[in-house]
């Protein structure tokens, strides 16, 4: 009928009788197309095999026998050859190791995410010493719409973790506070490029854009350093309303607008701040959108816009990691080419490393791109008429 709501659906036989459920997926990944129930008797060697060949399992047993079951899957992804030996044998060329790692985490993400977990319609999960997740899907997907679903147990960990960190929030010291990303949202995790923006010397400010704010982090540290007017942008309408949220907390939703925009608010501004994905690569899942940008799209847009939007003798502050230059993803020459070319100057950078415990991992596929690591940020003005 005209109007109404389509999603896709789960198909599986029930002896004689073919059933069907709303399919849930975060990442818009298609649902399965062949699907066996597994209960308690199912064994992990089966169910890896049943996984790796594509044939997804539909839980009817104990839940914690399910979590259980997935660890067990995860060991056997991950058996064979130690992690530090599997490292070693990556292509030594930094690109192609990295997408031979890529290739290898999204395999065994297709496996794991294999198991999956039945919903009622009122987002309850209809197994015995099940969690109660009702807040935590609402969070996630909004209010029940008095349909079944199934979802990934994968997927449904990470949505149960992602309600456990808006609830308790992540600490922020630059802002002496937390802050609460809402599921779908990156959290502010690795406090580098906050600490970078915390501290870099502020030039004369009255009005401030943050480009792509996703939580408001860096709109709340700008308000809190002084500036009198912070405008945030974003065109998730996930992380739009997670912004509104955390600055609302910080009792900075006087001095602090978040609008839904592609990049620039209208107008200009004495500074205009972005922190743009590092990668540029496609993203396999929405949370990594933070991460992934094919092409540099929003970085390329930043920069080519930032002319039309800072005032005279303002400044852009671009907070970029190196980590694409050390993975052969992009050249410090392309992106002091793509800064001249859109009319700007570097007037400065300030550098930190990374403290995050990958940095100190030897046995990670990427370890020595990771070991090398700085994050910048730097100073551009506009060096010329555009």
């Amino acid at each position: 009928m005209p109007g109404m709501t389509t999603f896709p659906m789960l198909h599986w036989h029930d002896g004689t009788t073919t059933r069907s459920a709303r399919w849930r997926s975060g990442n818009d990944l298609p649902p399965p197309a062949r699907v066996c129930k597994a209960d308690d008797n199912m064994t992990a060697d089966a169910a890896f095999r049943l996984a790796s060949e594509g044939t997804a399992l539909l839980w009817q047993g104990d839940f914690h026998n399910a979590r259980q079951l997935l660890q067990a899957m995860a060991r056997r992804v991950d058996a064979g050859p130690r992690r530090a030996r599997r490292a070693a044998a990556l292509p030594a060329d930094a690109l192609q190791r990295f997408n031979a790692h890529r290739q290898a985490q999204s395999q065994r993400a297709r496996t794991l995410g294999m198991l999956l977990i039945p919903i009622t319609a009122d987002y309850t999960i209809p197994l015995r010493r099940a969690p109660d997740v009702q807040l935590a899907c609402e969070q996630a997907w909004g209010l029940a719409d008095g349909t079944d679903a199934v979802v990934s147990l994968r997927e449904l960990q990470g949505l149960i973790g992602a309600f456990e960190w808006r609830r308790k929030g992540v600490p922020v010291p630059a802002l002496h506070a937390s802050i609460h990303p809402h599921y779908g949202v990156f959290a502010p995790v690795r406090g580098e490029y906050v600490e970078l923006v915390a501290n870099a010397p502020l030039p004369p400010t009255t009005l401030a854009f943050d480009i792509g704010t996703g939580t408001g982090v860096l709109a709340a540290v700008l308000a809190t350093r002084g500036v009198a007017q912070v405008v945030a942008t974003d065109l998730d309408a996930r992380a739009v309303a997670c912004a509104q949220d955390n600055l609302h907390r910080l009792g900075l939703d006087g001095r602090v607008s978040v609008v839904s925009v592609d990049l620039f608010p209208p107008g200009r501004a004495d500074l205009v701040v972005c922190n743009p994905p590092w990668l540029p690569a496609r993203p396999s899942s929405a949370l990594e959108r933070a991460v992934y940008d094919p092409d540099s799209r929003m970085l390329r847009g930043f920069l080519s816009g930032l002319t039309e939007h800072l005032r005279p003798d303002g400044e852009g502050w671009l907070i970029l990691s190196d980590l694409a230059e050390h993975l052969g993803l992009r050249r410090r020459a392309e992106l002091l080419d793509l800064i001249a070319s859109c009319h700007l100057k570097v007037v400065g950078r300030i550098d930190i490393r990374p403290s995050h415990p990958r940095v100190s991992d030897h046995a990670d596929a990427l370890h020595a791109a990771r070991a090398a690591e700085v994050t910048s940020l730097w100073r551009l003005k506009i060096s010329g008429p555009p």
